[in-house]
């Protein structure tokens, strides 16, 4: 069975999407399509920006959901999907392709989910680290101690990346304090080059404005099974998998988790679909023998 997976922001780099945008027409008109619906030319920083450009919240999350979403539809009658899931942002990415909303729409609510986000980000500074080398038990031991010690700081448990790396998330003060604590305890934390504390309580005011536009969107049964970043399970209603976006902004991705049921349900191979190869990675770490590799070959 096969699992198509969309990698989420951090998976950016200039000239991404180029050569669909150059080599196919109907790719061409969905990008062109993108630059009038977001207002600007995305395409331009995708191709021929900076990497600081990239980086801006606003900006990554459309280009890297485009060229994850552009690339499925390249592949034509060969994407067929078993089973979809998305790591963060490419939840959004995994839904479109699987037929769960429009572009258009889905394009929409990805602009509007990092606009969100980019505001909680400037309002309070804050950040995330990844921590290796501990299990997961042991670093929730770590930001529950923080919490504990510390009660005016945030920091919790972000993304469960794969056995022996998970990414905490929270205020400035309390991803520092739980780093020492990792390095104490044996880990190794790496601060991560992003604006804010995504999937933390600190996104509250983005959840509460995403859900709102994702009340106004349509949603449909998908063609297969969505698994989802907050519950890691299948999901195929509508109205719950709305639920779901919803709650994930402030809830921790369940990458681990989603990667183990997509095997026990069946999966044989694993397809990236989008820029970056951090997906295949993260799923060779919980299973060293799974088959995991890019949507298209270079």
């Amino acid at each position: 069975m096969k699992a198509y997976v969309f990698p989420g922001q951090g998976s950016q780099f200039v000239g991404m999407g180029k050569d669909l945008y150059d080599g196919n027409a109907e790719c061409r008109a969905m990008f062109e399509q993108a630059n009038d619906i977001l207002g600007f030319r995305i395409t331009d920083l995708m191709f021929e920006g900076t990497p600081e450009d990239l980086k801006q919240t606003h900006v990554t999350q459309p280009a890297v959901f485009l060229h994850s979403v552009i690339m499925a539809k390249y592949l034509g009658a060969d994407f067929q999907p078993d089973m979809v899931g998305g790591h963060s942002l490419g939840e959004f990415s995994a839904l479109v392709a699987a037929g769960a909303m429009n572009f258009d729409d889905g394009l929409r609510l990805v602009s509007a989910r990092a606009r969100a986000m980019q505001k909680c980000c400037e309002a309070k500074p804050s950040t995330m680290a990844a921590i290796v080398k501990l299990s997961d038990e042991v670093v929730e031991q770590i930001c529950a101690e923080v919490s504990a010690e510390q009660p005016s700081e945030v920091v919790v448990a972000a993304n469960y990346n794969n056995p022996g790396q998970l990414v905490v998330s929270g205020t400035m003060a309390g991803v520092a304090a739980a780093c020492e604590k990792a390095k104490a305890a044996g880990g190794k934390a790496i601060p991560l080059a992003v604006g804010g504390a995504f999937h933390s309580p600190l996104m509250e005011p983005a959840r509460v404005e995403l859900a709102a536009a994702i009340e106004q969107t349509a949603f449909r049964a998908p063609v297969c099974p969505v698994y989802q970043n907050v519950c890691a399970l299948p999901v195929s209603n509508p109205e719950e998998i709305k639920q779901n976006l919803v709650k994930q902004l402030t809830s921790p991705v369940r990458w681990t988790a989603t990667v183990q049921n997509m095997l026990k349900d069946g999966a044989t191979e694993f397809i990236e679909v989008g820029p970056g190869k951090a997906l295949q990675g993260m799923i060779k770490k919980v299973d060293a023998e799974a088959n995991a590799h890019a949507a298209l070959t270079e």
